[in-house]
């Protein structure tokens, strides 16, 4: 798969880890959730894209402060 930014082959994945945290004073007591994805970087223009695992997305949907009302879209 090319580079959606500039269509380049040059692209490699690497191991990463990142803490999200949720925004806004009233959640600056909260730790945030901790993600493992593997980043895949193009060595030309800096573009840089990951994916969420399933287990991570429900940890950020359960800290989200839209998290009830995400469960309750979810569940249809």
């Amino acid at each position: 798969m090319s580079c959606p930014a500039c269509a380049s082959d040059n692209q490699v994945e690497f191991p990463a880890e990142m803490v999200v945290h949720l925004g806004g004073l009233k959640n600056v007591d909260k730790s945030g959730v901790m993600l493992f994805p593997k980043v895949l970087v193009c060595l030309d223009c800096g573009f840089s894209q990951f994916t969420v695992s399933k287990a991570e997305r429900a940890l950020l949907a359960s800290e989200s402060p839209n998290s009830e009302r995400v469960r309750m879209a979810a569940a249809g």
